[in-house]
């Protein structure tokens, strides 16, 4: 198993993140549409392979979670595309659960799917070069919710999916979001994140989860964004680590935050700030998707052929997240391109 928390460490180390660009092509779609690029497969793949051939995949980004679609592609000189990340020192991922579908017994909630087939899946995601893996839980917060419900079935179900990629020689990324659609306080995102994690522990533990083998891709302590509560980056980094400090485990390795509908800014900001007060044994870094490429994706937009143009804004801001991985970010630096 220590093989396990060598990948770990080697995706998270020394200031990396993880590069989330495993959007569904429906996701995708969404993306391309908004900037008025076609979404094709040969346009996904171009923009995909603008970012994974950047500079900054070298010194930044440790790894790099795929869509099915992706991990299967070729790129235009005839490298797979998990030969392309590789060649960066940076190490293949892929999302493998199906998506979030709504939870019987409780209409207004989800349960996501993919178990199904699951230890198949694996064998031919690692024969095609995947060393990490992503699962995502996702749960909502209102009065009601999340339910125990809720909590419980995704705890499961993260824990089966763990447990599988594990004995599949892979490390997986275990990711209960909670979102911050809403109109909850930063204090009930503190109680029902705490909740959400303890309860993925439990059962990641009963499961007989290698925790060294694991990284922890959680979101951020924030108050709803329709709640009007606005938290400076010092509080929202005291929260986060007061929710991490009391639920995570000390052995698992590193935790890798999501964006979760932060500006690139605040993503970056917020990261910094952790990484400043950090007093824990984990690593702290990043596992963007939006805040690494929406200001690379929108130049790209006005002309798909501007590939140079389009690595060095990814760069920037790659190098930026990496900065505030290490407590080194300021706002001074942005401007410094």
């Amino acid at each position: 198993m220590s093989e396990l928390n060598k990948i770990a460490l080697q995706i998270l180390s020394n200031g990396k993140g993880i590069l989330a660009a495993d959007e569904s092509t429906a996701t995708m779609t969404k993306r391309l549409d908004s900037v008025n690029v076609n979404s094709n497969e040969k346009n996904r793949l171009l923009f995909r392979q603008t970012l994974f051939s950047s500079l900054s995949m070298k010194e930044c980004i440790g790894g790099v979670i795929l869509y099915d679609e992706t991990i299967r592609q070729k790129t235009s000189d005839g490298k797979t595309i998990p030969e392309l990340i590789n060649s960066s020192g940076s190490l293949t991922g892929i999302k493998v659960d199906t998506g979030a579908k709504t939870l019987a017994g409780s209409k207004e909630e989800k349960i996501t799917e993919g178990l199904d087939g699951l230890r198949e899946r694996l064998k031919d995601y690692y024969k095609l070069g995947a060393r990490f893996t992503k699962w995502r839980g996702v749960y909502s917060i209102s009065d009601q919710y999340p339910s125990k419900l809720s909590i419980s079935v995704n705890a499961h179900a993260l824990a089966r999916y763990a447990s599988l990629v594990q004995e599949a020689g892979m490390v997986p990324i275990v990711e209960p979001e909670v979102l911050m659609d809403g109109n909850h306080s930063a204090k009930d995102c503190l109680n029902k994140t705490s909740e959400v994690i303890r309860k993925c522990y439990e059962e990641l533990e009963l499961h007989n989860v290698n925790l060294k083998g694991t990284i922890l891709k959680p979101n951020m302590i924030l108050p709803g964004n329709k709640s009007g509560e606005k938290l400076s980056s010092e509080e929202i980094a005291e929260l986060t680590l007061e929710c991490l400090n009391n639920n995570v485990p000390s052995s698992v390795p590193g935790i890798a935050f999501l964006s979760g509908g932060q500006t690139e800014i605040e993503a970056t900001a917020n990261l910094n700030e952790i990484n400043i007060k950090n007093n824990t044994d984990f690593i702290m870094t990043y596992s963007y998707g939006r805040a690494l490429q929406q200001s690379a994706l929108k130049f790209w937009s006005k002309d798909t052929n501007n590939i140079t143009g389009t690595q060095e804004i990814f760069d920037h801001r790659a190098k930026m997240c990496t900065l505030a991985a290490q407590g080194k970010w300021s706002k001074n630096l942005e401007n410094k391109k």
